[in-house]
């Protein structure tokens, strides 16, 4: 994988999972708790995104190869859902707004609903990481530095929700739902180009 690839799929992963859409969540369902419950959430929620994601990298191909889909119709309905996703990250009330109404106000929960999911763990997240280690396109040790590339994009995740704090005061509400809407625009245009690139597989165009 060359430098420019690797810069690629970590702009798109950093896209989907979203980490400073996440720091307004995280500040509204932790709030009350002490520092130390803050940061053992922030880590479980990280730690529960990695295992969803890396479980999809492993046998999300396989589960679409079982029932008998191409990857590249895959690719298109994956490209389909990650445009329809980063619409509502454009028009909708915003990653921060969204996420919050998801609370229900059961703490033993937290790290898993709704952090890791659907918050870091999305499922445009899903989508990507099965479409960046496409078998018969990669080979395993692409996937294994998609795999490594994702896994920063989660640690990043980890210190920002760390430092969510001092952030939220610095770009406040309004700055997080600027940047998602900011982040929703690339994603869809990431989503056109992997359409085109899906019709261009199955369609055989050269």
């Amino acid at each position: 994988m060359d430098w420019d690839t690797a810069v690629k799929e970590f702009i798109t992963l950093w896209v989907v999972i979203d980490p400073i859409g996440t720091i307004p969540v995280f500040l509204a369902v932790t709030a009350g708790l002490s520092a130390a419950q803050q940061k053992m959430i922030a880590l479980r929620a990280t730690l529960a995104a990695g295992l969803i994601l890396l479980f999809f990298i492993i046998g999300g191909q396989m589960l679409m190869e079982g029932l008998n889909i191409h990857l590249e119709a895959f690719q298109i309905a994956g490209g389909i859902v990650l445009f329809i996703f980063a619409t509502t990250m454009i028009f909708g009330d915003g990653k921060p707004a969204t996420d919050q109404r998801l609370f229900d106000g059961d703490v033993s929960h937290l790290a898993v609903f709704p952090l890791a999911i659907p918050s870091l763990a999305s499922p445009g997240a899903m989508l990507s990481v099965v479409m960046l280690t496409d078998n018969h396109r990669y080979s395993i040790e692409q996937q294994m530095i998609t795999a490594a590339i994702m896994l920063a994009v989660l640690l990043c995740s980890v210190v920002l929700l760390l430092l969510a704090t001092p952030i939220q005061r610095a770009i406040g509400i309004a700055g997080a739902n600027i940047i998602s809407r900011v982040m929703g625009l690339i994603l869809a245009s990431v989503a056109v180009d992997n359409i085109l690139h899906g019709l261009q597989g199955y369609l055989k165009l050269g």
